[in-house]
């Protein structure tokens, strides 16, 4: 039952979560990548955090197997592994690489404590998981799908030839979790006076974590999956309280022993197998009492109209090179939104007027730029700032999103067909929604040229539409420069 329950559970946050990174369902489970564990850390979010690390503590790292997306993509393509490789498939129990493990995790945290967040990103489960779906729905520029592409690869193959051996070597939220659920209070435990050392479990563990011979289970790399409750015929295994037990003390009698022990007294064993099924399991009761309580604890957001984007396209625009990049309102500014963005492609997926895309750029590789060839900032959509999970976009109201510049429009008259007396235009003062632009003449002697654009700084907010409506091909004449650090009021 604990199985099936985690199976279903582990079903629906992976259907929603991608849906999510697709562009679909924002308004109604936009909460669930919130509750993804390194965004949360990143977001400062103490909830989130906390929970998680409660979870764990408690019941173990369900965390990997039902709320982490890329955990369920391996045990996904492992179903699909074990159905193709019939019988003969079996895995075996591996001693913990412990040099490569904490060693990619110390990396990571450096990495994080150094800013470079092109480590940071390529490392993250959540990232990876939401650059491949974001590549296959809706692929951007080259660099973000190739990396996407090796990435799918890389974790396919590894599932497929190895288990769950990502998460327990490489990935540094298995191994921050794993710190953790060694002193889990529910855990799988080896029960020494029912196991006979058939070794079914330890065939059926993806973690490689059951070690039969010595009779224990890696408390930290056990993803609590329950594949090897089910595998074992004489309920010499199961998922209970096991607080005071020291999960990676080998105990140390042999298979050998127990075997003989067991065929001495095959009709005592047959009776403790038939008691062992009927018996209440307490630590299983447990695991459905707080998966439904924490079920019941979560409730979705009230359902709000999607934007549309609003305007007709317009071709054959083209970006301009900026001085200064631009970041989304709520950011703040370059430097914390880079800190704290993890490149899991969310906001991009979810962006109404396609103004955020990823970045090519060294420095920021995969991580959002914003650029207005295809839409602008529309002044009333907030929906970045509301789905952020890493805090990199923190949530604002449509009041104070008209109160944050986050850039300033800049003429270029060489551009403007205006200036040019080509056509009496316009565009741009007409629609800027801030009234930052006005048409003016400038007098040379007694020449007076052409009605032209020019900028009221203090009233810009950088919202980019001035430069999406310029008629200018390929550039446009109007065009944002980012400010550095944002500005509110």
């Amino acid at each position: 039952m604990a199985k099936k329950i985690r199976i279903a559970a582990a079903a629906v946050f992976f259907i929603c979560i991608t849906l999510l990174l697709v562009g679909i369902g924002e308004q109604w489970f936009g909460w669930m990548a919130k509750l993804q564990f390194l965004p949360a850390c990143l977001a400062l979010n103490v909830a989130v955090i906390v929970g998680i690390l409660l979870l764990t503590l408690v019941f173990g790292r369900i965390y990997c197997s039902v709320i982490c997306p890329m955990g369920v993509f391996q045990d996904i393509v492992i179903w699909i592994r074990r159905k193709t490789g019939g019988k003969k498939f079996k895995y075996s129990y591996k001693k913990e690489n412990k040099l490569v493990r904490y060693a990619v995790w110390a990396i990571f945290i450096a990495c994080i404590i150094a800013g470079l967040q092109v480590i940071v990103a390529l490392l993250a489960p959540y990232s990876a998981y939401g650059r491949i779906v974001n590549s296959i729905v809706s692929p951007r520029g080259w660099l973000v799908p190739v990396i996407a592409l090796l990435t799918v690869v890389f974790i396919v193959w590894l599932a497929w030839t190895s288990g769950r051996e990502y998460c327990n070597t490489i990935c540094p939220v298995g191994t921050t979790l794993g710190l953790v659920s060694r002193f889990a209070l529910f855990r799988p435990v080896i029960d020494k006076s029912m196991c006979v050392g058939c070794h079914a479990c330890e065939r059926a563990c993806k973690s490689h974590c059951i070690d039969v011979e010595n009779r224990r289970v890696d408390g930290s790399r056990c993803v609590d999956c329950f594949d090897c409750i089910g595998h074992c015929k004489l309920g010499g295994l199961k998922y209970r309280f096991a607080y005071g037990e020291v999960a990676r003390r080998p105990m140390r009698d042999t298979a050998a022993k127990s075997t003989t022990a067991a065929a001495g007294n095959s009709t005592t064993a047959s009776a403790s197998c038939t008691t062992g099924d009927n018996a209440p399991d307490a630590g299983r009761r447990a695991f459905l009492a707080g998966a439904v309580l924490a079920g019941s604890s979560l409730t979705l957001g009230a359902q709000e109209q999607k934007l549309d984007g609003g305007l007709a396209a317009v071709l054959d625009k083209k970006a301009p090179k900026r001085e200064q990049r631009l970041t989304p309102p709520g950011s703040g500014g370059e430097r914390s939104f880079y800190d704290h963005c993890t490149a899991c492609q969310l906001c991009i997926a979810n962006c109404p007027n396609e103004v955020l895309r990823p970045s090519t750029d060294l420095g920021h590789m995969m991580q959002p730029k914003m650029d207005f060839d295809r839409g602008f900032c529309r002044p009333e959509c907030t929906t970045c700032s509301h789905l952020c999970p890493a805090g990199a976009i923190k949530p604002i109201t449509v009041e104070e999103k008209t109160l944050i510049h986050i850039g300033r429009a800049v003429v270029d008259l060489d551009l403007c067909v205006a200036y040019e007396g080509e056509v009496s235009c316009g565009s741009c003062a007409a629609h800027c929604p801030m009234g930052a632009i006005s048409m003016v003449r400038k007098v040379k002697g007694d020449v007076k040229s052409p009605l032209i654009p020019t900028v009221i700084e203090d009233r810009c907010i950088g919202c980019g539409k001035c430069e999406f409506l310029c008629p200018s091909r390929p550039f446009s004449a109007i065009h944002i420069e980012g400010l550095k650090n944002h500005i509110n009021g």
